[in-house]
């Protein structure tokens, strides 16, 4: 079992949160991809870009944070915060 934990964050407060789960015999990193964009989808954002810092903290902490920086469009949150709380 694949799970991720997305949350959004303003001013330190969580806005709110989403776990996905996939099962599926994927990659890693297709998860991650699939599970993103059903967390834009409920939270109804634009896809967030992966720069390189962000592609460097989720290889090495399995964790990362999305800022304005990441996302084409103004978002009302401070960042959104994606996690692998669960691995196969």
């Amino acid at each position: 079992m694949f799970r991720l934990w997305a949350k959004t964050f303003h001013n330190n407060h969580m806005l709110q949160d989403a776990v996905i789960a996939d099962d599926t015999e994927d990659t890693r990193t297709h998860k991650v991809f699939r599970a993103l964009d059903e967390i834009c989808l409920r939270f109804d954002l634009g896809r967030p870009i992966w720069l390189d810092a962000t592609i460097s903290d989720f290889k090495r902490y399995s964790k990362t944070r999305f800022t304005q920086d990441n996302f084409i469009e103004t978002i009302d949150f401070d960042y959104l915060e994606i996690q692998v709380i669960e691995e196969d």
